[in-house]
């Protein structure tokens, strides 16, 4: 009986614990679905030959547009892209860490590092941060081909052929779904993806501005220019 009142304190102690847990843990879960909801329209596509990303350049701060010409598509390596949408800071953090492995990962073993490689590594970077607010998809080619993994900010990586993340997503997958079919070519869904990245600018506030077009293939990764969007729009159309 004596010892009741040491056993009772351990017992307050792992119940405030666990309250603060349960606390950080929906405040986390409230952030990414935060995320879900607010800015940026992305895209990953996977054809027969290549791999599409695009988003389009509006970067906002609530209700504020920041930026007209953000970037939201970097190259990680020449068969290497990744797409963000989130905290700038922390997607950009993300960005130059994995730049950098993969990098050393062509020096030290003479070849570039796989795709499911980087997405892995991506999924481990932000799973052991579990605070960073980013939504990556993380696409290119390699030995084994094409391939796109979608990334949410606690690490959960999934491989698909057609996806979309950011607040202008629903608006973006209803045209892809619509058109896209699996084992298109990068010529033939070009203009699909022109479409769906135009669909979600026009009727979501926090996507707009502009676009960007990355193809990733055997050649390696290239950005499309300013004549080649509008000449896909008027295909797309």
């Amino acid at each position: 009986m004596v010892l009741l009142p040491t056993v009772g304190i351990p017992f307050c102690v792992n119940s405030r614990e666990q309250r603060f847990r349960e606390t950080t843990k929906m405040a986390h879960n409230n952030a990414a679905n935060q995320l879900v909801l607010k800015g940026t329209t992305t895209i990953g596509v996977v054809c027969k030959d290549g791999v599409i990303l695009a988003s389009d350049t509006r970067v906002t701060m609530g209700y504020f547009v920041a930026h007209k010409q953000g970037k939201k598509v970097y190259k990680i390596d020449n068969h290497i892209g990744m797409t963000i949408a989130g905290s700038v800071a922390d997607a950009q953090k993300v960005i130059d860490i994995i730049t950098a492995n993969a990098q050393l990962y062509r020096i030290n073993l003479n070849r570039p590092m796989p795709i499911q490689s980087a997405a892995r590594m991506t999924s481990n970077l932000l799973f052991s941060a579990r605070g960073l607010m980013a939504q990556i998809l993380v696409g290119g080619v390699d030995d084994s081909g094409p391939h796109l993994y979608n990334l949410d900010p606690f690490g959960s990586l999934t491989e698909d052929k057609v996806t979309s993340t950011g607040s202008g997503s629903p608006l973006a997958i209803g045209v892809l779904e619509d058109k896209f079919k699996e084992g298109m070519t990068v010529e033939e869904a070009l203009p699909i993806v022109a479409r769906a990245v135009n669909a979600a600018m026009k009727r979501d506030v926090a996507s707009g501005n502009n676009y960007n077009i990355i193809v990733i293939d055997t050649k390696g990764y290239r950005e499309l220019s300013e004549s080649q969007k509008k000449t896909l729009l008027s295909k797309g159309s």
